[in-house]
């Protein structure tokens, strides 16, 4: 019998859903809640496949993922993929694959450790171009961590003073800063193994368990035209960040749909904000996958493989 195991925070909805799914299917594959004790290195949980919903918060468990991967189990989504993404880094991607972003920038930390010193900073320019990001980006505009989501530590400014105020408050964090995309509609595409995926209207201006839901009646409906675009380029992004769940959020400014997220590694699946149909969407397609992969051995995809085949 193949093994899935769900490594998870809170939540129950989905991985006890996806759990019932892949027993309905009597395919050979068992689902579970993983249990991590001490973690010999080569010896980590020995799983067909592992579901990563936790690990961005429970940082301990990413090393004995990487141990899964590195012994053959296909981790959603690979930990050194994940691990390696970044906001700044993502979206600069994305402009290179033909995927419309918001014009960003990268602003060094406010402040650091008490090792660092002026000398350390020397490559570091001073005083810093506020004036010039300023004019290119205008007002408002947004500062975010170049890590991080939940809409945590993210900040809509309206002035260089309110920039700057908020910069100082921003800590050792590296943050990056994105022109404001003022929007007529919003779309949030729900991938499931990089081809899979479900275009939704979302207001992220709604409260948590109205998103989805309420976004119906808050926008215009979306064209058929404007969901072919956005799942396109969903799934271009999730093939090029390796990314087997993921949403990726797109605003839509003058019929032109802008990235804005699409580093959501544990996207929020949860019946009661998904709604059922959309939730049983997620649950199918993730059946799907996992019961694919739990039959496939895992390729090769690491530099390091090939020495160890020697």
């Amino acid at each position: 019998m193949k093994r899935v195991g769900l490594l998870v925070g809170r939540e129950r909805s989905f991985p006890d859903a996806l759990i019932a799914e892949i027993a309905r299917r009597e395919a050979g594959v068992v689902g579970e809640y993983v249990t991590i004790d001490l973690t010999r290195v080569d010896v980590p949980p020995a799983y067909e496949v592992l579901i990563d919903r936790i690990s961005h918060d429970i940082a301990c468990y990413q090393p004995v993922l990487k141990l899964a991967a590195l012994a053959g189990s296909h981790v959603i989504n690979n930990p050194f993929f994940r691990i390696a993404d970044d906001k700044a880094f993502g979206t600069a991607l994305a402009a290179r694959l033909g995927v419309p972003v918001p014009r960003t920038y990268v602003l060094p930390s406010k402040t650091y450790g008490d090792d660092v010193s002026e000398a350390s900073l020397k490559n570091l320019a001073y005083p810093l171009d506020w004036d010039g990001m300023c004019k290119e980006l205008g007002f408002p505009m947004f500062v975010k961590p170049h890590w991080g989501g939940g809409f945590r530590d993210v900040y809509r400014v309206t002035s260089k003073d309110d920039l700057l105020r908020t910069y100082d408050r921003t800590g050792r964090n590296t943050m990056i800063v994105q022109e404001a995309i003022e929007w007529s509609q919003y779309v949030r595409c729900v991938v499931v193994g990089k081809k899979q995926v479900l275009a939704l209207p979302w207001d992220p201006r709604l409260s948590h368990f109205e998103r989805y839901s309420g976004a119906r009646q808050s926008m215009p409906p979306l064209s058929a035209e404007l969901v072919a675009t956005c799942e396109a380029h969903a799934r271009t992004l999730c093939e090029a960040l390796g990314y087997d769940m993921n949403t990726v959020e797109f605003a839509i400014r003058d019929g032109v749909p802008y990235a804005i997220d699409f580093m959501n590694s544990a996207p929020d699946f949860d019946v009661s904000s998904l709604g059922e149909e959309s939730f049983s969407w997620v649950v199918r397609a993730m059946t799907d996958l996992v019961v694919e992969l739990a039959h496939t051995p895992l390729a090769p995809v690491h530099r390091w493989d090939a020495l160890l085949g020697r």
